[in-house]
């Protein structure tokens, strides 16, 4: 058995020395390692905290709380967590951010299972939000399980199986908590996948040019850049772990849930605000479902609807300049949707969302009228 453990090592140790990577790749292709880092540190972290939790709506807020005031380092352990939950989402975001504007999405069975990966992360971390059963997780549960009443014909059995009675209770919690333990295996299971695909079609680099010339083996240049991006990354999630452990939180996180008081604003964690945002700017509830869905799914589309014939949109000064208002426009829905639902939040939300949408139509568009015109 070692024997086999030792060959498969050496196997795996050959392959990533000789793997073929771009020579001109920047440290956002850093974000790849750092990204398996927090998935590591989370998994490690949430079967720590599994160990002292109880699931039920009014065992969970308690027992968290006693666990952080009287047991050791739990209390860290559990920033560690909740923090590396905003870390994950940073570094994912990024992540995805590149892959936009380099057109790494022309490798699409590596982009589509990204995707999907990125679905299995934002379920996991809905789910996480929920477990500590504070007032503003319980509210959030509460209206985001309530959408799955829009799915025609079936909707409200299916609220009522997530639910496990008429509202969400201790059969409810019982359920997250054994969805939010079982989905980062899966979630590991489908990074090992798209690592996989990756290496049998080898990076995207800044160019978008599969040029065997411009590739060097894999390690130790570029593993030394990935560790040296680790190594920057970790002293600052330490300091703000220890320093700042609260500064990402809501003030209703210390309130045990109550059903009788409805929070003044109900909100989910920022790394969820601009999708939010998108969902309360539809004023119908079915449409707003719709365009909550598509807000992350319509990445899947982008494959399909790449027009140009070259690879990369840095190539195209019109297509950058889109590409970088169309991040302006996700940082202000994310600030919309901490804004109260009131005037003039609402309309301008409205208006981001149009916006945010018009990006996935107009860039293809652009790229194809910049070919014509390069070509005349």
């Amino acid at each position: 058995m070692n024997l086999k453990s030792n060959s498969l090592m050496k196997i795996m140790s050959s392959t990533l020395q000789t793997l073929p990577a771009p020579k001109n790749i920047s440290g956002l292709w850093n974000m790849g390692s750092l990204l398996f880092m927090c998935l590591i540190l989370q998994i490690f972290t949430g079967i720590l905290l599994a160990t002292s939790y109880s699931a039920g709506m009014d065992s969970s807020f308690k027992l968290i709380n006693q666990t952080m005031e009287t047991t050791g380092p739990s209390w860290l352990t559990r920033y560690i967590h909740a923090n590396g939950a905003s870390l994950f989402f940073i570094c994912l975001y990024v992540h995805i951010a590149r892959g936009i504007y380099y057109s790494s999405y022309l490798f699409k069975h590596t982009w589509n299972v990204g995707v999907t990966i990125l679905l299995l992360v934002m379920a996991t971390a809905f789910l996480g939000y929920v477990l500590p059963v504070n007032q503003m997780s319980f509210w959030g549960a509460s209206v985001i399980t309530n959408l799955f009443s829009e799915i025609p014909y079936i909707g409200p059995d299916v609220v009522k199986l997530l639910w496990g009675e008429t509202y969400v209770s201790d059969p409810t919690i019982t359920r997250f908590f054994t969805f939010h333990f079982v989905l980062p295996f899966i979630i590991l299971a489908m990074t090992l996948v798209h690592i996989t695909l990756l290496h049998e079609t080898g990076s995207n680099n800044p160019l978008g040019v599969p040029n065997p010339n411009t590739k060097m083996p894999f390690h130790p240049i570029l593993s030394m850049k990935d560790m040296i991006g680790v190594l920057s990354v970790v002293p600052l999630f330490i300091m703000v772990n220890l320093y700042f452990p609260l500064s990402l939180g809501d003030d209703e996180n210390f309130n045990p849930a109550d059903m009788a008081v409805t929070p003044h604003h109900i909100q989910p964690e920022w790394y969820f605000l601009f999708a939010y945002a998108i969902l309360r700017s539809i004023p119908n509830k079915m449409g707003g479902v719709i365009a909550l869905l598509l807000s992350v799914t319509i990445l899947y589309s982008m494959p399909l609807t790449h027009t140009s014939n070259m690879k990369s949109i840095a190539l195209y000064p019109v297509n950058k300049i889109m590409f970088w208002f169309f991040i302006m426009v996700v940082l202000l829905l994310t600030w919309i949707g901490a804004r109260p639902v009131e005037e003039p939040y609402v309309i301008t939300g409205k208006i981001m969302t149009t916006l945010y949408f018009s990006y996935y139509l107009l860039n293809p568009l652009m790229m194809k009228l910049t070919d014509k015109l390069n070509t005349k």
